[in-house]
């Protein structure tokens, strides 16, 4: 029977990071099958997708990874059968419902001899309540089916947001084991025992909570939680946080009901996100690629941008990778691609405005 690990995360919470982590200090040696099913057309972590289908390709230390569009539990069986996997990992898009994958899983599980081990979400402590605010429906169905959540990013906000992320956390789910240590600061076991024993654990974790009722944890100390690959190295947003719940402040009051009653209509990912991505030989001036992110960082002209992503040449002939999620933005020297690939996704994003930003 092969195990199925699914490790959901809005975007840009760190699933890739916590995937590659795990893979490292706690699968290594075991043949793994990581199936990746982006949102959109434009994959960077995996790749495009030349047609409807899987595309496999070789990883490190026995890892096998899919990127997934189309029929998942074809994709399944296909992967069960050719690789006899040790274990599935399935990495959703960040916009997918765990619910919605659990389902999926469970429909073939008998038919592909696989058995859920794990059903795991990554939430950003720095957004967790924005998300909450604007994608309730998507972000919440995340935490809610989650047998474990892993908060990234502990290390960058205080111990009262931290606090307050858990609180927003355990009112979704109050049966989940909830990791609030740095992952710098724990051992991928560690992470994985919660992940595999989550009631177990959260059982000791009430009864230590009832010994210390009055106690507040602080364990945001300083180390990064992962600034490789999925360049999830974060600057302080505290400051943007700040303007962007004030800007949206007066929206959040009159339209608290909508948002409410929005957040329990059943909704698909391609009805409220939207996803542009487009290929380029374009080369960008590294400091003209910093102000366009700014722009998509930290203001709404282009729609809700939640995400972005892209590998571009530079003018000197070096190759940027770029990484943005709503407030913070990074780029660092990477290897080389085939072509530039830009990928933005959002909500109501406008796609010809963003074409005219990146000059494409």
């Amino acid at each position: 029977m092969t195990k199925v690990d699914i490790i959901s995360g809005f975007l840009g919470a760190g699933k890739t990071t916590l995937i590659k982590k795990l893979i490292a200090e706690v699968f290594a040696g075991q043949q793994i099958v990581l199936i990746e099913n982006e949102f959109g057309e434009i994959g960077i972590d995996g790749g495009f997708l030349k047609d409807a289908g899987i595309n496999i390709t070789e990883m490190n230390s026995g890892c096998i990874c899919c990127s997934l569009v189309g029929d998942f539990a074809t994709a399944l069986k296909k992967v069960v059968d050719e690789y006899h996997p040790d274990r599935i990992i399935i990495e959703p898009s960040g916009v997918g419902k765990l619910s919605d994958v659990e389902r999926a899983v469970l429909d073939v599980a008998d038919e592909a001899g696989i058995e859920i081990a794990t059903a795991t979400t990554v939430v950003d402590a720095k957004k967790a309540k924005m998300y909450m605010k604007n994608f309730g429906e998507f972000f919440n169905n995340q935490v809610e089916t989650a047998r474990c959540v892993v908060l990234s990013r502990t290390q960058d906000v205080t111990a009262d947001k931290l606090d307050e992320t858990v609180k927003l956390i355990r009112e979704k789910n109050h049966e989940a084991a909830v990791i609030t240590t740095p992952w710098d600061d724990i051992e991928g076991s560690v992470i994985f025992g919660a992940m595999s024993d989550a009631k177990a654990l959260e059982h000791e974790l009430e009864l230590e909570h009832e010994h210390h009722h009055h106690h507040h944890d602080d364990e945001d100390e300083e180390c990064e939680c992962g600034h490789h690959h999925d360049h999830e190295h974060d600057h302080d947003d505290h400051e943007h946080e700040h303007e962007h719940h004030h800007e949206h402040e007066h929206e959040h009051h009159h339209e608290h009901d909508h948002d409410h009653h929005h957040h329990h209509h059943d909704h698909d990912a391609d009805e409220v996100f939207t996803s542009w991505g487009v290929e380029t030989p374009k080369k960008f001036d590294r400091a003209d690629l910093e102000k366009i992110l700014d722009r998509l960082a930290n203001t709404e002209e282009f729609g809700q941008v939640l995400r972005a992503k892209g590998i571009v040449q530079s003018s000197d002939g070096k190759w940027l990778h770029f990484d943005l999620t709503p407030g913070e933005s990074e780029i660092r020297e990477g290897g080389a691609d085939y072509t530039g690939r830009l990928c933005v996704i959002g909500a109501e994003i406008d796609e010809s405005k963003l074409a005219g930003l990146f000059g494409v």
